[in-house]
């Protein structure tokens, strides 16, 4: 397995961290063969992406997008860095552990899981699952003193 992370400017994201919440995914899937890629954008340059592969002209939390080839599962996610700090800061919870559970969100989205729109995606399985994951990490003390 192959895991690049790219923190771009926002170097207040621990890229370990995220790196290890992949991993921590992917381990907990049953994934290999997998090569992921993970970067970090502002609001501009989700919003972009979000606009030009999803007709949606709004920044956004997180984008993944995986590509099925001969030697595995290839997948690329994208965390919107604003939107991110915006939702720890409407919930209450540390920047680096908004930015873990959307590492693990969009990881499950590469490997092939979804949930439906609106309120009800949070008692979707793939919710379930995502939240399990980051309670392992915690229990793990992944999390500990990277409370950005």
């Amino acid at each position: 397995m192959n895991v690049v992370v790219d923190p771009g400017t926002f170097r207040a994201a621990d890229a370990d961290v995220l790196r290890r919440a992949v991993f921590a995914t992917l381990e907990a899937e049953g994934a290999e063969g997998v090569e992921l890629s993970l970067t970090l954008l502002g609001d501009e340059g989700i919003r972009e992406l979000n606009r030009e592969h999803l007709g949606r002209n709004r920044p956004t939390d997180v984008l993944a997008f995986a590509l099925d080839d001969a030697t595995g599962l290839v997948g690329d996610v994208y965390l919107g860095f604003d939107q991110a700090r915006r939702q720890a800061e409407q919930h209450g919870a540390p920047l680096t552990e908004e930015l873990v559970r959307l590492t693990i969100h969009g990881t499950l989205h590469v490997l092939g899981y979804d949930h439906p729109d609106g309120d009800d995606r949070y008692d979707s399985p793939m919710f379930g699952r995502q939240e399990r994951i980051l309670d392992g990490m915690r229990d793990r003390g992944v999390l500990d003193g990277a409370d950005v």
